[in-house]
């Protein structure tokens, strides 16, 4: 005799894939400057591109292995060195890093406060008043 499984009979399996961000992301290319606001730390600058970025977070990639989990960033997003430009600066952390089969490291943060806009000031010229 054959027997016909219903729907509620079949287990279902969970989504390994769940979306657990709050906010969804954008793939946006923003250049970033990054550098760690622990003077304990090793300093170090990394000019680098964002790869995908929400209202609280980036990621981006990096060969720089100062990066770990945990380490409190200060990003100036977006980057420009023009005089001219306004750069905004975040206080970060780093809540991610993957190390990749290319060598690099992907590297999650999240943006914990607004600092404030960074001015470029160029004083190589002067000019009498």
């Amino acid at each position: 005799m054959m027997t016909k499984k219903t729907s509620a009979e079949t287990p279902k399996q969970a989504s390994t894939n769940a979306e657990r961000r709050g906010n969804r992301r954008c793939k946006i290319t923003q250049l970033m400057r990054i550098r760690p606001s622990d003077p304990e730390k090793p300093h170090f600058v990394d000019l680098r591109g964002s790869m995908s970025v929400s209202r609280s977070g980036v990621y981006f990639q990096s060969s720089e292995p100062g990066y770990e989990v945990g380490l409190r960033l200060f990003v100036t997003m977006p980057y420009s060195n023009d005089p001219a430009s306004l750069n905004r600066e975040y206080l970060a952390e780093v809540v991610r890093r993957d190390v990749l089969p290319t060598g690099m490291y992907g590297i999650g943060i999240k943006i914990l406060m607004e600092m404030g806009i960074q001015h470029s000031y160029n004083f190589g010229t002067s000019t009498p008043f």
